[in-house]
């Protein structure tokens, strides 16, 4: 009996192994074609409706001259960034954080069209292992948060502390921003944060989608998985999240989020608005899915972020 009882153990922790690092390969390393499925974001018949919005603003922006721009990363990595300077001169700058498996041209081509339209600069950046920057690993808002504040440093020694930046971010760009902002010293030139579906840390949003998809336990798996993500990439998912970052950030928030949203719950969303300790705002989408909100309710959308950053940046 113990012998079988001992066999059948050796066969679970076998099995859980190996589906954490099936897990592992599958979100981790860097991925150059789209693996979020689009249907997360939208019945693909609504989906179509947003492609006529999505693609005269994309193909508007890569018709621009556009100035390419290289960092280089705290751990060495080069990170690549397109800049539009506004046609009216000022001093407003948005940098805009795309998100998991996407690049900045192809997931923020029309938030940029939207704050280049109200007399922004944009830098539209490609995270660590995404786009044009370099970089084995996906960093979940974890590492990237310090790629962000590269660039948030580049800006203030770019154009002598004379710009006023906005954070906007899309899913793991939301989280990216949210983490950036509670980063000690962060510049004083950052006036405003905006997080559209940001989720809370890669541990909960990976324990979500391993309950939902697969129906397995989230112990020992992500333990498991966690280890090879710390052994690999360098970080663990439960390093950090956007809950401790929201209580400790001085920066306004503004929280978005679509109430159809199964991929990154909009329960996250609420909790961080409700632990944030800075100015705020919450607006919740209806009918939006993952990443939608902004197609699904474009008008409102618009003007809520518009009355937002109007507050802050003068």
């Amino acid at each position: 009996m113990w012998k079988a009882l001992l066999g059948a153990a050796v066969l679970v922790g076998s099995a859980c192994t190996v589906g954490a690092y099936t897990l592992f390969k599958r979100v981790i390393p860097r991925q150059d074609t789209l693996r979020v499925d689009l249907s997360e974001m939208a019945d693909m018949q609504k989906w179509e409706e947003y492609r006529k919005f999505i693609t005269p603003n994309r193909e508007w922006l890569t018709s621009q001259k556009l100035e390419h721009i290289t960092i280089k990363s705290y751990d060495g990595l080069e990170l690549h960034a397109d800049y539009l300077p506004s046609s009216e001169g000022g001093n407003k700058l948005v940098i805009c954080n795309h998100g998991y498996t996407g690049r900045g041209m192809q997931d923020c081509s029309s938030i940029a069209v939207f704050f280049h339209n109200l007399g922004y600069d944009c830098l539209i950046v490609d995270h660590r292992a995404h786009g044009q920057s370099q970089g084995d690993y996906i960093g979940f808002g974890i590492l990237d948060r310090y790629d962000c504040r590269a660039w948030i440093d580049y800006i203030d020694k770019r154009f002598d502390k004379k710009k006023s930046i906005v954070l906007y971010g899309v899913s793991m760009g939301g989280t990216i921003v949210l983490m950036t902002s509670a980063i000690s010293g962060l510049s004083a030139s950052v006036k405003a944060v905006i997080a559209d579906c940001a989720f809370t840390s890669p541990y909960d949003v990976f324990a979500h989608i391993l309950h939902r998809d697969y129906h397995l336990p989230v112990h020992p798996i992500m333990d498991i998985n966690n280890a090879f993500c710390r052994k690999k990439a360098g970080y663990g998912f439960s390093d950090y999240s956007t809950l401790d970052a929201v209580k400790e950030s001085k920066v306004p928030i503004m929280f978005i989020h679509g109430e159809n949203d199964d991929f990154v719950p909009v329960w996250m969303s609420k909790k961080n608005y409700e632990q944030c300790q800075s100015e705020k705002e919450l607006l919740l989408v209806e009918n939006a899915a993952h990443a939608a909100s902004y197609y699904e309710a474009t008008e409102l959308y618009q003007n809520k972020v518009k009355a937002f950053v109007e507050k802050y940046v003068i």
